[in-house]
């Protein structure tokens, strides 16, 4: 029989699987407990891989569960928004693969997969996982599984900026955004937007928030203009949260957690995290 440690060892990077396939971390969690529940009722014998054993089992609950939460997804109070974690929590991020896959604009570019699909492209482009052990994980042929992982590559590669600002550049960016945003200095924010910049806004019916995106360089700024106009921005600090530097502030007395997404070097999109339950694991120092 093996030693229950083999699971423990393998704890982190199974949460960091069922996190990009649900992009939540509470649902990750609730999926990695019933991965251990199963693991302690196997005969420990027949299992000759304990990780591609764990992957599978991961795989298979997170595929239902998102399945299911695509429907309450679609009944949210207004934009549904991954929830974000803090950079420590979300696994090992020892490949660029694994790094771009827990990015928040890709999750958030994910959601617009289906399930096969996201599993797919996960388990291939995070995990390096044969096509015929995917196939066998989703439950279709090898030859569907190329096929679905060509299609949501072709979608996210629609949606994402080839070329992404380095580490260093993202926290000068941020920043400056930071200093505008604070200061109302609204001159500074037009030169730091992509004319296509999107702003969503998170709540869930928790706290008021925009219903819809926001969509557009100008609609964008007035946004951002009778928020400052209503609302003091304050105690912002920088936090780390899925590989990459956040904002964190307080918006009048609600916390709030803002993250961007660059292409051509300017911010393409504005993601405003308020909703309370979704800000749990982000503690800024």
């Amino acid at each position: 029989m093996m030693p229950d440690v083999d699971f423990e060892e393998h704890r982190p990077m199974l949460l960091g699987l069922a996190y990009r396939l649900l992009g939540s971390m509470w649902d990750a969690e609730d999926v990695v407990q019933e991965a251990w529940l199963r693991w302690q009722g196997t005969d420990r014998s027949q299992v000759r891989e304990p990780r591609a054993f764990l992957v599978t089992v991961v795989s298979r609950l997170a595929l239902d569960q998102l399945r299911s939460a695509r429907v309450k997804r679609e009944a949210y109070t207004g934009p549904w928004l991954p929830e974000p974690v803090m950079t420590a929590e979300a696994g090992p991020l020892d490949t660029a693969e694994l790094r771009d896959t827990v990015s928040y604009a890709t999750l958030h570019l994910m959601e617009r997969l289906s399930p096969p699909e996201r599993a797919v492209f996960v388990l291939r482009e995070a995990f390096e996982l044969p096509y015929d052990e995917i196939a066998e994980i989703v439950g279709t042929t090898v030859a569907n599984c190329r096929q679905l992982h060509h299609r949501a590559s072709g979608r996210l590669a629609a949606g994402r900026d080839r070329f992404r600002p380095s580490g260093e550049e993202h926290a000068r960016l941020l920043a400056r955004f930071m200093e505008a945003a604070a200061g109302g200095d609204l001159s500074a924010l037009t030169d730091l937007f992509h004319e296509d910049v999107v702003a969503y806004t998170d709540g869930g019916g928790r706290v008021r928030a925009a219903l819809r995106p926001v969509s557009g360089r100008r609609k964008v700024l007035g946004f951002l203009a009778g928020l400052a106009a209503r609302y003091h921005f304050t105690d912002p600090r920088l936090v780390h949260v899925n590989g990459e530097p956040a904002i964190w502030a307080r918006v009048g007395d609600q916390p709030q957690l803002v993250v961007l997404e660059f292409r051509d070097g300017l911010i393409s999109a504005v993601y405003g995290l308020l909703n309370p339950d979704k800000l749990t694991r982000v503690k800024p120092a």
